[in-house]
């Protein structure tokens, strides 16, 4: 598997291509806007899109979601359902945060724990890491030791809990407890800002370690 890292949004949200390097059969995550660029990619890669992922429902990572769908004709996975209000209240987020009106949708699939995606010839795994948002999911490619994190766990920091339904005992469960345990040598891409490792954030993050609660 192959990626590609493209910031959008004045947030500069990392959406991600994934595709399968076999059948160029790719995946985009959290399209958060800016889809003529997103399109520009798949192009440039000579990529067929089959399908739109989403770890959580904030405007910075969905906000593009059904625009993308619409016109590229593909299902929209994720995320969890605990995150529905977040979608269906999209265009409050857009006046909130001062974005382009933007669609809400329905999934095609709403994701659980322990849902497989697929596109190509590459499976990722869902893990449901409540806390920043209560229907985040992480997508985890076992083979190339990558996760996908949204804004669960950025490097040295974690995600915000002040939001609607934000939990931060649960968002360091989601870490210790689902992330973690994936490997000191998985490195993983945030929803925000560069990539690091889940060794490097269990042995140095500061909001890990006691220090910040």
């Amino acid at each position: 598997m192959r990626y590609r890292i493209l910031p959008v949004t004045p947030f500069e949200q990392n959406c991600t291509v994934f595709w399968c390097e076999k059948t160029r059969q790719a995946a985009v995550i959290d399209p958060g806007g800016d889809v003529d660029r997103i399109l520009a990619v798949l192009a440039a890669e000579g990529l067929t899109l089959s399908k739109v992922l989403i770890t959580h429902g904030h405007i910075d990572h969905a906000g593009g979601a059904a625009a993308l769908a619409e016109r590229t004709g593909v299902p929209i996975e994720g995320p969890h359902p605990d995150d529905a209000f977040w979608i269906e209240g999209m265009a409050q987020q857009s006046r909130m945060f001062g974005f382009p009106e933007c669609a809400p949708f329905v999934p095609a699939r709403w994701l659980q724990d322990g849902d497989r995606v697929s596109f190509g010839e590459v499976e990722l795994a869902v893990l449901h890491c409540p806390g920043h948002t209560p229907g985040h999911v992480v997508f985890f490619h076992a083979d190339s030791k990558l996760a996908q994190v949204g804004d669960v766990l950025f490097q040295g920091s974690i995600g915000r809990t002040d939001f609607p339904r934000g939990d931060h005992a649960a968002l360091i469960a989601s870490i210790k407890e689902k992330l973690f345990p994936l490997g000191d040598d998985v490195e993983f891409i945030p929803g925000h800002g560069p990539m690091s490792s889940f060794g490097e954030e269990r042995r140095y993050n500061p909001f890990l370690s006691g220090r910040y609660g």
